[in-house]
C-alpha cells in the first residue's frame, strides 16, 4: 500500500523527529566535519594613537592576538584579512604608519598556516601600495600582486583589489578619496580569465562591498560593482563574496551569490567587542559562518556545480 504525504505534513513530522533527538545539532545532521575551514577578520585599523569615536586603534593588537590564537587552536586551513589592517596618526607621518603596519603584521604572522590580505583604503593612507605589499605576506603569492587567486582542498579563492583611480592609477599616499574605487580594465580581464580557467566552486574576497549597503550620503561599494557582479554571475562558479569596509554586519543574496560583510575588529573597547569568524565549507554545499564576540553566526547553502539565479 502506498501513502501520499504533502509538504506541510512532512515538515511537521520532521520537526517532531528532530525535537525528539536533542543531542543532534543542525550541523551534525548535515555533515560531521567541514571539508575546509578558514579564519576571517577585517578592519583592525591598528595604530598607536588615541581612540577616535568608536575606533580603539591601540586595542587591535590584543584583539588580533586573540583571533590568531584561536585560529591556531582550531587549526584552520588558512586566514584572510579583508583590509584596513592598519591606520595612521593625525597628522600622518610615513615612518610611523610603516611602524604600525610592521607591528600588526607581526601579530598576524604568528598564525601557523597560510595567510592572505585584501587591501583596504586605510592600508594606503600615507604610504604607497608597493610599500604596503612589501611589508605583508600573502603566502605563495608574488610580492607585486595586489589581486590574485589560489586553490585549496578543491575550492578556488579570488582576492580582488579595488584601490584604483578611474584612470587605473594605484591608490596610495593619500592621492584618493575613499569613495572613489574601481577595478581597472586589466583586473576585470584577469578576473574573467581566472574564473574561466577554474573548475572549482569559487569564493571571492575584497575590502569594499559589491553592492550598495543603503547608507544615504556615503558610498561603500565599488564604483563598477554591477559590472563585477555580472562577471561573477556569468561564470556560474562563484558561491559567496566576503567583504569588510562597512564596519557593520550585512548580508544579501543577489542572483544566486551570497554577499557577506563582516563587522570591524577595531570598533568599541574591550575584547568582548572583538569580531572575527571561521567559515566552514562542507562537501554537500553547506557554508557555515561561526562568528566570535560581536560577529554573528550564519548558515548558508551553495550549489556545488552551477549557481541557480
Amino acid at each position: 500500500m502506498k501513502y501520499a504525504i504533502n509538504r506541510r505534513t512532512f515538515l511537521r513530522l520532521s520537526a517532531t523527529t528532530l525535537s525528539a533527538v536533542p543531542f543532534l545539532s543542525f550541523s551534525n545532521i548535515i555533515s560531521e566535519k567541514p571539508f575546509l575551514q578558514f579564519g576571517m577578520m577585517t578592519d583592525s585599523h591598528y595604530a598607536d594613537c588615541p581612540s577616535r569615536g568608536i575606533r580603539f586603534f591601540q586595542e587591535s593588537k590584543a584583539k588580533m592576538k586573540e583571533c590568531v590564537d584561536l585560529m591556531n587552536q582550531r587549526k584552520v586551513d588558512f586566514m584572510i584579512h579583508l583590509g584596513d589592517l592598519k591606520d595612521e596618526s593625525k597628522p600622518a607621518i610615513e615612518s610611523e604608519t610603516l611602524q604600525y603596519l610592521k607591528e600588526i603584521e607581526s601579530v598576524y604572522a604568528t598564525f601557523s598556516g597560510p595567510r592572505f590580505h585584501a587591501i583596504g583604503n586605510h592600508d594606503l593612507d600615507s604610504i604607497s601600495k608597493k610599500q604596503f605589499l612589501d611589508h605583508i605576506e600573502n603566502t605563495g603569492i608574488p610580492k607585486d600582486k595586489s589581486y590574485y587567486s589560489f586553490d585549496q582542498n578543491g575550492f578556488h579563492f579570488v582576492v580582488l583589489d579595488a584601490n584604483y583611480l578611474k584612470d587605473g592609477t594605484d591608490h596610495g599616499n593619500n592621492n584618493f578619496h575613499w569613495e572613489d574605487t574601481q577595478l581597472p580594465p586589466e583586473e576585470l580581464q584577469w578576473l574573467k580569465e581566472d574564473l574561466n580557467k577554474t573548475t572549482f566552486p569559487t569564493f571571492v574576497f575584497l575590502h569594499h562591498t559589491l553592492y550598495d549597503v543603503g547608507e544615504i550620503g556615503k558610498k561603500y561599494h565599488v564604483t563598477d560593482a554591477d559590472q563585477i557582479r555580472n562577471i561573477l554571475e556569468k561564470s556560474g562558479k562563484v558561491k559567496a563574496v566576503f567583504q569588510g569596509h562597512y564596519h557593520r554586519e550585512q548580508y544579501q543574496k543577489i542572483n544566486g551569490i551570497h554577499y557577506y560583510v563582516l563587522k570591524a575588529m577595531v570598533d568599541y573597547s574591550g575584547k568582548e567587542n572583538n569580531s572575527y569568524a571561521i567559515v566552514k565549507l562542507y562537501k554537500n554545499g553547506v557554508l557555515e559562518i561561526e562568528g566570535f564576540r560581536r560577529a554573528i553566526s550564519k548558515s548558508l547553502h551553495f550549489n556545488l556545480i552551477k549557481n541557480e539565479n
